[in-house]
C-alpha cells in the first residue's frame, strides 16, 4: 500500500468515534466485529478487557482479509469493562440490569478498564490496557429512577454514560476520563504515533 498509513476502527461504538475525531484522527474505514463478550468462569475484569480487545482485533484482521481495499491498513480495536471489585457489571440492555448496577455503585469506588489492541500492517499486535477509579456520590431512589427514564444507560457498560446526565453522580476520578467514556486517547494516540500513523495530520489543516 502506497502512500499514508490507513486506520481501520473495528468497533460500531460512536463515542470511541467521537474521541478519535477529537484527537484529529478520522478512520479511513469503520468495520465492527461481533464478538462474544461473556466473561470466563473467574475472569478478572482486566484479564477481559485485554482478552476482548485482542479477540476483537483478531476478526477484523480476518475480515480485513477478505478484502483488497481492507488490507496493509492498521487496525484499532477496544473493549471496556466495568467492575465492584472482582464483579464485572453488564453492559446494561435491560432496565433491571441498568437498575441493579446503579444501586451497586451508588456511594462506592469502581473501576474502568479499557484494553486496546494495534494491529500493524506486518500483523503485529501492540496492547495497552488502562484503568481508570471513579467514585459515585450515594445515589437516591429518585435519582436512580430518572435516570433510568432518561435510557441513556442502554447499551452502557455498567449501566451508565459519564459523559453524560450520570458526569452528575461522579464524586471523584482518578485517571484518565476518556478511558471511562469509552477509549483512552492519550494511550490510543501513542501507539498510533509509535506506527507511523499520521496522528497530526490533520491538526496542521484545521482552522
Amino acid at each position: 500500500m502506497s502512500g499514508r498509513l490507513k486506520l481501520i476502527l473495528a468497533s460500531g461504538s460512536p463515542r470511541r468515534l467521537q474521541l478519535l475525531q477529537q484527537a484529529g484522527i478520522e478512520p479511513d474505514h469503520l468495520c465492527p466485529v461481533d464478538a462474544d463478550e461473556t466473561p470466563a468462569r473467574g475472569e478478572a475484569p482486566r484479564t477481559l478487557a485485554k482478552r476482548l480487545a485482542r479477540e476483537k482485533a483478531e476478526l477484523a484482521v480476518e475480515n480485513a482479509s477478505r478484502t483488497p481495499e481492507l488490507q496493509g491498513c492498521l487496525i484499532l480495536a477496544a473493549d471496556t469493562v466495568v467492575a465492584l471489585g472482582r464483579r464485572i457489571l453488564p453492559k446494561a440492555e435491560m432496565l433491571d440490569q441498568a437498575s441493579t448496577s446503579l444501586r451497586l455503585l451508588s456511594g462506592r469506588s469502581h473501576r474502568v478498564y479499557t484494553g486496546i489492541t494495534l494491529v500493524t500492517p506486518k500483523g503485529a499486535f501492540r496492547h495497552r490496557l488502562v484503568e481508570t477509579r471513579v467514585r459515585f456520590k450515594r445515589l437516591s431512589r429518585e435519582e436512580i429512577e430518572a435516570y433510568l427514564a432518561s435510557g441513556e444507560w442502554r447499551g452502557k457498560a455498567g449501566g451508565y454514560a459519564i459523559q453524560g446526565l450520570a458526569g452528575a453522580f461522579v464524586v471523584k476520578l482518578v485517571g484518565s476520563y476518556t478511558n471511562v467514556v469509552g477509549l483512552p486517547v492519550h494511550e490510543t494516540v501513542s501507539l498510533l504515533a509509535g506506527e507511523g500513523y499520521p496522528v497530526y495530520f490533520n491538526w496542521v489543516n484545521r482552522t
